[in-house]
């Protein structure tokens, strides 16, 4: 599984890499307009549910994505996120095995789940026959998981993700982002640790953790389903309805506010470390992607 540490829904990090020398060309090309059709609707359970169709293959892009991410742990639990989607990944109460064997056996393709910052996602691309199997999966997972989570589970899948911050880490520049975000986020802000965590906030993540987490979170009215492909809304309405209509919503949460930090002056870091090529980052924090100036950064 991946971890993105890029800001997706809340603040963006700006960062440069100043080279000796460098040429940026950009071309006036005329661009269309992006007009992607789709149809929206809500379960009575809070399920929000979003359906492209688009005829050009008997395939469909299914993805779910929870409104939760590493903005939500709290002290002393860093990294609980990310190592909670590797959770969901390792069986439900009534599928108890791993969760890519029947899916691939199926002729699915692009199965990963990512977190960030501000949501925790999960999408594979199955053929049309398929469907009604990762829906009875995915809602088998968001309905009934708890069951499935056992101590072992548990220890593999942090040993899993402690290597995963291993290998990040242990390479040239490997360390830098836990720099960057402790230097533009103040303490108590929520971007101020990284997506992977600490290694010590890791060991203490226990199976009371696990439950907390997805009872707050993991309801249907905390996520997005998203249904490209060889389907439309008329087809999706009833088969979401089977599979996601029983599962009981999670409790009302609050929507977080956007906190901007304001940064009154300059500040220069120099961090020493085992490379022979120096690097100069230049950083900045600006506003959250859907801010009308963001696109002006993107293109920069």
């Amino acid at each position: 599984m991946t971890v993105i540490k890029h800001l997706t829904k809340g603040l963006k990090l700006g960062v440069g890499v100043l080279a000796l020398s460098g040429l940026c060309i950009t071309a006036a090309f005329a661009k269309d307009d992006i007009n992607i059709d789709y149809e929206k609707f809500t379960t009575d359970n809070g399920l929000t549910v979003i359906v492209h169709e688009d005829r050009k293959a008997p395939v469909v892009a299914v993805a779910v994505w929870y409104k939760v991410g590493s903005k939500d742990e709290p002290e002393g639990k860093s990294g609980f996120a990310h190592l909670f989607e590797h959770l969901m990944f390792n069986g439900s109460e009534n599928y108890d095995d791993e969760w890519f064997g029947p899916l691939q056996e199926a002729g699915a393709t692009g199965l990963n789940g990512t977190t960030n910052f501000d949501r925790t996602n999960y999408f594979q691309t199955v053929p049309t026959p398929a469907l009604e199997r990762i829906l009875w999966m995915e809602s088998d997972r968001m309905g009934h998981l708890l069951g499935a989570v056992t101590q072992d589970k548990l220890d593999e899948q942090r040993g899993v993700v402690q290597n995963e911050k291993r290998q990040g880490e242990d390479q040239p520049y490997g360390t830098l982002f836990n720099h960057v975000v402790e230097a533009l986020f103040p303490s108590g802000h929520p971007y101020n640790h990284t997506v992977i965590g600490s290694m010590e906030d890791l060991n203490s993540a226990s199976l009371d953790d696990v439950k907390g987490w997805f009872n707050q979170y993991y309801g249907p009215n905390n996520a997005i389903l998203v249904l490209s492909g060889d389907i439309n809304a008329a087809e999706a309405k009833p088969l979401v309805d089977k599979y996601f209509g029983d599962i009981e919503p999670g409790p009302a949460l609050a929507k977080w506010q956007s906190w901007v930090p304001e940064r009154k002056a300059n500040t220069r870091e120099i961090i020493q470390d085992k490379v022979p090529q120096t690097r100069i980052y230049r950083l900045w924090v600006s506003p959250e992607n859907t801010s009308p100036t963001a696109t002006d950064l993107f293109i920069a």
